[in-house]
């Protein structure tokens, strides 16, 4: 894509209110660009299913049919044909997962971009306030402040630890990772990467996504190991490297579905005799500590259901899981050591504000002919 300034049909598909500020200065800097904002019903249903599909039927057809860019979060034309001029669709989500089967994906060449880039901050406070819920043992606390107890039993305790030396491995080095990389380093902790190419360069490990401003690692020089690969076997080396905590913010493929399993978790239980992981364990601390913020089928659930329960990793934070909604009688509510929030930790007044400026980025450099930030590749499935 690239080139003058044709007049474009923009349709916005979303259920808050038109952002006046966003779409009025989309209109100063595009003045080419016709804009067409609906405002489509809240999702009525916990089913992200269901709601896909009540959204594309609050969409007027005509307004389907007469665009060429489409914003939204939820709301796809059912099929290329539905319409037919269109040419870049901008998601405000961070992956397609839930995509892959929609014909749009499936059966037609549309460009696809999401806001992969923007959740780094909300998402990483989410995964510090949960680590230090676990690591200082809050809830506990908290209960006694329900009860109106002033620490009746100090010796429970015993097993607070703080971050200062510990190593935080972090699968899938994006925005999320990078940013969580930066605070956790912050806390004292030592960070290992881990992605599917190999960043053998510091050329290589820059960040050349979209990532909001004064955040994450641009240049790569936080982690103080870096693996990669795309083997049981490179994972696994990854794993037996000391790690403390995982942080997993990988996209869900048909390669990474079921990645993390029993031997995954045990690797996170034995950690190398010279690491910093294996001295916490001699001092009474349990296996390592699992942060899922992708997506709940990159674990084997019931796996974790059982190392959480056996106490082989010392305990959880997910703010995902499979199948979504959790059902209530799932055994992960009530597994050992376990968080669980409904897929909520990107949440902010920030996010729709991040993805519009998301969107006006890319467009002023799909106007100099630039490549655009988060172009979807479909045989990657991300």
């Amino acid at each position: 894509m690239g080139g003058g300034p044709d007049k474009e049909q923009l349709l916005i598909a979303l259920w808050d209110p038109e952002p006046v500020d966003f779409t009025s200065e989309i209109k100063r800097r595009f003045p080419y660009v016709d804009i067409n904002y609906v405002q489509i019903p809240p999702p009525s249903s916990a089913s992200w299913k269901q709601a896909i599909a009540d959204a594309a039927n609050a969409v007027p057809t005509e307004a389907f049919q007469s665009a060429t860019l489409l914003i939204t979060l939820t709301a796809l034309p059912p099929n290329k044909e539905a319409a037919p001029n269109l040419k870049l669709i901008h998601l405000f989500s961070a992956g397609i997962d839930s995509w892959v089967d929609h014909p749009i994906v499936k059966d037609s060449d549309i460009a696809i971009t999401t806001s992969s880039g923007i959740h780094g901050p909300p998402i990483t406070e989410w995964i510090i306030l949960t680590s230090l819920v676990a690591s200082k043992h809050y809830n506990l606390q908290h209960q006694w402040q329900v009860d109106h107890a002033w620490g009746p039993d100090r010796r429970s305790l015993s097993g607070t630890t703080d971050w200062v030396g510990k190593r935080v491995g972090i699968a899938g080095y994006g925005s999320i990772g990078r940013q969580a990389a930066r605070v956790f380093s912050a806390l004292g902790a030592s960070i290992h990467a881990y992605t599917a190419s190999p960043r053998s360069t510091p050329e290589s490990r820059k960040d050349a996504g979209y990532w909001v401003p004064g955040t994450g690692d641009p240049d790569g020089t936080i982690p103080a190991a870096w693996y990669s690969g795309t083997t049981k076997e490179s994972l696994h080396t990854f794993l037996s490297s000391g790690l403390d905590a995982l942080l997993i913010a990988l996209p869900l493929t048909p390669s990474t579905r079921h990645l993390f399993g029993k031997e995954e978790f045990a690797l996170l239980a034995a950690p190398a005799a010279d690491s910093p992981a294996a001295a916490t364990r001699k001092k009474g601390t349990k296996g390592g500590f699992v942060i899922n913020v992708a997506r709940g089928p990159i674990l084997d659930q019931a796996a974790l259901v059982a190392a959480l329960n056996d106490e082989t990793l010392s305990g959880a934070a997910l703010d995902v899981a499979d199948p979504e909604p959790l059902p209530k009688d799932d055994p992960l509510w009530d597994a050992k050591n376990v968080i669980i929030t409904p897929h909520v930790s990107s949440l902010g007044v920030e996010y729709f504000d991040r993805a519009y400026d998301l969107w006006i980025t890319n467009w002023a450099r799909h106007e100099k002919g630039e490549p655009l930030f988060n172009l979807v590749q479909r045989k990657r499935g991300y």
